[in-house]
This record gives C-alpha cells, structure tokens and sequence, in this order.
C-alpha cells in the first residue's frame, strides 16, 4: 500500500509536469481542455496522494507508539525481575551474616567455656599428683611394714612369688596345653580317618608273595647233570653270564635260582628252560641264550613301563623313567612288589588329592615315582628318596613332583602340598596288614628300644610294651613321681617316640602310679 502510494504520486507529479511543458508549448483550445482536465486529473491524483500518506503517517505514528509502549513494558518487567532478585540476593546475604554473626559469637563462648574447663582440669591435676604422692608415701611406708613384719625384702618376696605361680602355671600350662593337643588330635584324627578309610575303601591291594629265591623245576634229574656239565663247566657259565647261584641239593627234580635281583632270577629263569627245552647246553649256547634272553627282558621291561603308565593315565613321562618303572616289576621290598606298590600308591593319591580337591594327575604322576631311586642302572651312595628326586629333575619332572619324590622319607623339605600326601600313602601301602613281612629280629629290636626309652626317665620302675608293640605301660615309683608329674611323663614320652622312632600305626603311652602299704599281723 504505501509503494502504491508513492508511485501514484510520482505518476501526478510527472502528468503535472508534463502538462505544464505541453501548455507551454501547445496552446490550442482543445490541448487546453486537455490539460485542464489532466490538471485537475494530477492535482486529484495529488490530493490522493497527500491524504493517503497523512493516512500513512498516522498509522506508523500510532504503530511506533505501540511498539514503543510494548519495548517499554518489557523493559519495565525485565527491572522489575531483575529488583526483585537483587532484593533476594540482599536478603540470603544478611541471612547468612547473621547466621555467621551467631556462629562467631558461639564459638567466642566455646572458647570461653574451655578456658574455663582447662583451668579446671589443670586444678584437677595438680589435686590427683598431690593424692598420688601422698599415696606412694603411704605404699612405702606399707612396704617397710609388711618387710619388717616377714623379714624379707620386696625384691626377695616378689621373687618367691613369681617362682610359685611359674611352676603353677607351668603346670597348668602344660594341662591346658594336653587338652587342646588333644582336641585337636581328636579332630584331625577324625577327619584323617575319614579320609583314609575312603581311599583304602576304594583300593584293592595285593598280599606280599615275593622272596629272594625262585624255585625251577624239572622234568627228570638227569637234567641236573646236563646243567652242570663236564667239571662243572655249564652251572659256572651260568652264573657267571647270570649273576645268579644256583643250587644243585637233593632236592628232587628242582634246582634252587638264589638271588637278591629278581631281575636276574628271571633272566635266570628264562634262560634255563629255553636251554632244557633246547636240549643242546655248553658255554657258547649258555652266551648266546642268556643275551637273548636279557634284549627279551628289556623289551618286557618296556613294555610293562608302557602298559602301565597307559592304566594309570599318566602322559609325557621320560621313556628312561617309563622304562624304570618297568624294572620295578622284578624289585620288592619287604616282600611286597614295587610295582604293586607303586600302583597302588599312585592310586591312593590320587584318590586323597580328589577327596581334598587338589590337582589328581600329579598327584598320581609323583604317587607312581616316589620309589623310582630303588631301581637306579648304577650303584650311588644316594638314598632312594634323594636318587629319585635327582631322576625325576633330571628327565624334566614337575619341581612339585621332585620334592614329593625326595621328601617322601624327610630327606628333604616338604615345599608342595602334595609332598604330605605322597609320604601318607606310601606309608598306608606299606603299614597295611598283609603289605610287608617284618623280620623277627627286626620286631624284637623295635620292641627293646621302646621299652628302653622309656626307662630313660627318673623315677620309671618298670615299662612293658605290649599288643606287639602298639602299648607302652610304664610303671613309676609313687614316692618319686606326683599324679600331676604322671601326666607330664606320659605325654613327654609320647612325644619322644613320635619324634625319635618309626613305627606303623600309633602307640598308646599309659603310666601306672600305685602307691601300696603292707604290714602284716602276727
């Protein structure tokens, strides 16, 4: 509207003008009409042309004041917001100027108060070290007393005193110290048992059978003339190609194979019978059979190594160590196989390391090597334990499974949980009844040195070992030995054959104090 205005205008001001200069340069009275009436047209056009931009001005006089009063109320609200928060920020800042105000003051009256309770406890202190002075006086003063009353110094009288409640409490020390001993004994033992039982349930074992000799039999004894040959020529080839003597009695139909190796028993054994079968006996034939023979024990012995690292499930052992536990085949120990034994105390640790959630296969691999130092292919001055702790490092054992296998007898220092578990199944294996033989002498020598250390101690009249040897009963003499020291006695000897003896299962240590008076009436 307001271009349209304008151009209106210009189109007025223009026909004006241009009406002007045509009159100015055609004066005729139609042209005069015409230019009157485009006069009157431009100043129409003129007129209209003022009163709409009056029209206009008004309307954006009146708009401008409306935005002016708008722009004004706004800004009217914006100082009045802003007013109002400068009054609540004036007013949070007294609050806390009074509240800060109200704290200063508190704490001037705090420090006022304590001033005042530190002047108190100081008059406090010097009322308690004035008691305490007098109350020293006071004890010394007793103390004279109580020493002119006993005749004793403090030092001497406190010296009795600690004396009498040491050796009480010596003694209960060493009561208490039974109870818990046995308590926990109690426990342990229980759950131990429970333990063992399990894992000897669970294995099936075999009798001892083996012995140093091997009895071979033979159809007619014109066979023996055949064996010894001319001079003795073929029984000397034998056992000097063997290692084995042979005992030619009168026995009959049997000749006698004696010998501590089973090995060469075997060997031995072996070759005599291909030889009887054979027919043709005589030194070169006794060569050529014998070495046959040992290649074929080799191969055996290899073979039984394989097949019985396959039933246990052990993987990844050394062929020398595989073929060692082959040799044990042909060893035993107090009569009892070293193979079985070996087996079976592989299987009781690995049954006892289940039980106690612990790692199976090597406690089963380190159960079947413990007494691989028994079957060595030299002669070393090493114990069995320590000889097979050195094989198994040597061929690249577990250190787990070298310290089982060295500490098994306490040799070494038990570093690995499984070495314990080791050193209790071999002793299950070989303490059960029926494992081993035990020689007479043996068990009589056992059964002297318990008794013998038990007459070690002052005041012990008698000892007796009894139910072969698993109860020792000591008799004391009563005017030299208390109740109370009958208890000591009784665990001290204990205690000193756990340490210092060996023996399978336990003993049981009872001491007898009886105190008798006789007279007689005549």
């Amino acid at each position: 509207m307001p271009d349209q205005n304008i151009v209106l205008i210009i189109v007025g001001v223009v026909a004006l003008v241009i009406g002007i200069i045509a009159g100015k340069l055609i004066f005729t009275p139609n042209n005069r009409r015409i230019i009157e009436a485009a006069r009157e047209q431009a100043q129409k056009v003129l007129l209209d042309a003022q009163t709409n931009s009056e029209n206009l001005k008004k309307e954006k006089l009146l708009e401008a004041k409306e935005r002016f009063v708008q722009l004004k109320a706004e800004h009217d609200k914006e100082v009045l917001e802003r007013n109002r928060r400068l009054s609540e920020n004036e007013n949070r800042i007294k609050q806390k100027e009074l509240s800060i105000n109200q704290k200063v003051e508190q704490l001037d009256r705090q420090i006022r108060d304590n001033e005042s309770i530190k002047e108190n406890l100081n008059r406090q202190i010097d009322v308690v070290n004035q008691k305490r002075t007098e109350l020293e006086k006071h004890q010394e003063e007793h103390i004279r007393r109580l020493e002119k009353i006993a005749a004793l110094t403090a030092e001497e009288a406190k010296t009795q005193l600690i004396e009498s409640l040491k050796q009480e409490a010596h003694t209960q020390a060493l009561g208490y110290q039974q109870e818990i001993i046995d308590e926990a004994k109690q426990k342990a033992n229980k759950e131990a048992r429970k333990i063992i039982i399990q894992t000897i349930q669970r294995t099936a074992a075999e009798q001892a059978i083996e012995n140093s000799i091997t009895v071979f039999n033979l159809e007619s004894d014109e066979i023996k003339g055949q064996i010894i040959g001319r001079e003795g020529r073929n029984i000397r080839a034998i056992e000097a190609a063997t290692g084995v003597d042979l005992i030619v009695d009168d026995t009959p139909e049997a000749i006698i194979l004696s010998c501590f190796d089973p090995l060469r028993r075997e060997i031995a054994r072996l070759s005599l019978q291909r030889l009887v079968t054979d027919g043709r006996i005589h030194p070169a034939r006794i060569e050529e059979i014998v070495d046959k023979t040992k290649r074929q024990i080799e191969e055996q012995v290899m073979e039984i190594g394989e097949r019985t690292v396959i039933e246990l499930g052990i993987h990844g052992l050394h062929k020398e160590l595989v073929r060692m536990i082959g040799k044990m085949r042909f060893r035993s120990s107090y009569g009892q196989n070293l193979l079985m034994h070996s087996r079976e105390v592989a299987n009781l640790c690995a049954i006892m390391a289940s039980e106690l959630g612990m790692n199976v296969k090597l406690a089963k691999r380190a159960g079947l090597l413990h007494d691989i130092g028994k079957v060595p292919d030299e002669e070393t001055e090493l114990s069995h334990a320590l000889l097979g702790a050195k094989l198994t490092e040597k061929y690249g054992e577990n250190p787990a499974v070298v310290n089982a296998v060295g500490a098994h007898h306490d040799e070494m220092e038990m570093q690995y949980v499984i070495s314990p578990i080791v050193q209790a199944c071999d002793a299950i294996s070989g303490a059960r009844p029926g494992a081993r033989r035990e020689i007479m002498q043996q068990y009589l020598a056992r059964i002297k040195e318990l008794e013998t250390l038990a007459m070690g101690y002052q005041g012990v009249e008698k000892a007796y070992a009894i139910q072969a040897g698993r109860e020792l009963r000591v008799i004391v003499e009563a005017d030299k030995v208390t109740d109370g020291d009958s208890d000591k006695l009784s665990f001290e000897i204990a205690q000193k054959i756990q340490t210092e003896m060996t023996y399978p299962g336990q003993i049981k240590v009872t001491v007898i104090r009886e105190k008798r008076a006789v007279n007689v009436a005549r």
